[in-house]
């Protein structure tokens, strides 16, 4: 199901400190990079914390600029973004500021915890709580903000625990980390990460900038997720992979595709898309796949995005891209589009792929990116594939 983009937003110090362990909160980030925060926030439908932030630092999560805020209003958005809080058992102080300045607020907890949370919050107006099952579950619950508060950006601003849960669970789009010229050296202070099964490889560095005397830092995940789970690297290649079916020559008989292979700690394999090269009947999957070396060990755990369902059936070559794609050892395909039956009836590569134990992933919520370049193509069904 579609997802709100997740950015978790932190400051630490240089050897990777949230905070140190006095009874006040330790400011990590300079005059200009709170404002830099402002502006994210003001760009944001919602921001999130967890119930240990608002204990600890009894966050208020404003939008401190009036000119950003009339923005928002000018835009037709709410004054400010939607506050949420996460808390597993519900135990909430009804006192807190998170509660009583700014706009709507949501607290998803569990199913044991909605209780507490509700009686405890009953005299606070505008807390809607949401329980997500027997533990806290994470994409019951961006699918929740996605599809019922309409978020589709949703900023994160700790703590540990929930960075560390959403970076551990593949489902963090972005990472704007801003690193403070100090050092802490406290054992017990609280740490931005945690341990935990992260998802494999290097993340893509996309900015670097100084504000005041700190250091912003972007990052975004370049691992695949695994089996029919979508990670957001999985959106970040998937969007790639609609970005390519752009490029392609137009074309009366055929689609227009776009795909990439990605191993599995995020390595770019390579790319291709539909006629690349002055090839008129080459398809996308076809073309990255040749660039591939057969022997290449990463291709058995690589995952292929292609912006329309592999092909299952084609006039042009004597393999489809399905069985291309199987043939090169990969069991792991996310795309956008099914094939409609403009060139074959009955395409189903989706199903040739499920039926040697190939996972397929269909995140919808680009299909309208992969149709774009094909428009022309839709409303005339019966032709044979090229």
């Amino acid at each position: 199901m579609p997802h709100p983009y997740v950015l978790l937003s932190a400051a630490v110090s240089l050897d990777g400190f949230l905070d140190d362990t006095g009874p006040e909160r330790l400011l990590l980030s300079s005059p200009a990079d709170f404002d830099r925060v402002d502006e994210v926030r003001a760009s944001s439908d919602a921001i999130l914390v967890g119930a240990g932030t608002i204990r600890a630092d009894n966050p208020r999560l404003l939008v401190n600029s009036a000119e950003r805020r009339a923005a928002r209003v000018a835009a037709g958005r709410p004054e400010y973004p939607l506050k949420v809080a996460v808390s597993g058992s519900g135990d909430l102080d009804p006192a807190a500021r998170f509660w009583h300045t700014g706009g709507e607020k949501v607290v998803y907890t569990t199913d044991k915890g909605a209780g507490r949370a509700g009686d405890l919050l009953r005299g606070v107006a505008g807390v809607d709580v949401v329980p997500t099952g027997a533990e806290i579950d994470w994409r019951v619950l961006l699918e929740h903000l996605h599809d019922v508060r309409g978020v589709r950006r949703l900023m994160v601003e700790g703590g540990g625990r929930v960075h560390t849960q959403l970076m551990r669970d593949g489902l963090a789009d972005e990472l704007q980390l801003a690193v403070a010229p100090l050092f802490v050296g406290e054992p017990d202070a609280p740490r931005l990460f945690g341990p935990g099964a992260y998802p494999p490889g290097r993340m893509r560095l996309v900015e670097t900038r100084a504000v005041g005397d700190v250091v912003l830092i972007r990052y975004v995940p370049t691992a695949p997720g695994t089996e029919a789970l979508a990670s957001a690297a999985d959106r970040h290649w998937l969007a790639l992979a609609c970005e390519l079916a752009e490029l392609c020559p137009p074309s009366e008989t055929a689609f227009s595709v776009g795909a990439v292979v990605v191993a599995a700690d995020g390595t770019e394999l390579a790319r291709g898309h539909s006629r690349e090269g002055g090839d008129s009947v080459v398809h996308a999957e076809e073309a990255a796949l040749a660039k591939i070396d057969p022997a290449d060990p990463r291709l058995g755990s690589a995952t292929v995005y292609s912006s329309l369902e592999p092909c299952a059936r084609r006039a042009s070559r004597p393999a489809p891209c399905a069985r291309l794609i199987l043939d090169a050892g990969v069991r792991r395909v996310v795309t956008a589009w099914r094939e409609p039956d403009t060139f074959v009836a009955g395409a189903d590569g989706s199903g040739l792929l499920a039926a040697a134990g190939a996972d397929v992933v269909v995140l919808p919520e680009y299909e309208e990116r992969a149709k774009a370049p094909n428009r022309h193509l839709l409303a005339e069904p019966g032709r044979e594939r090229a």
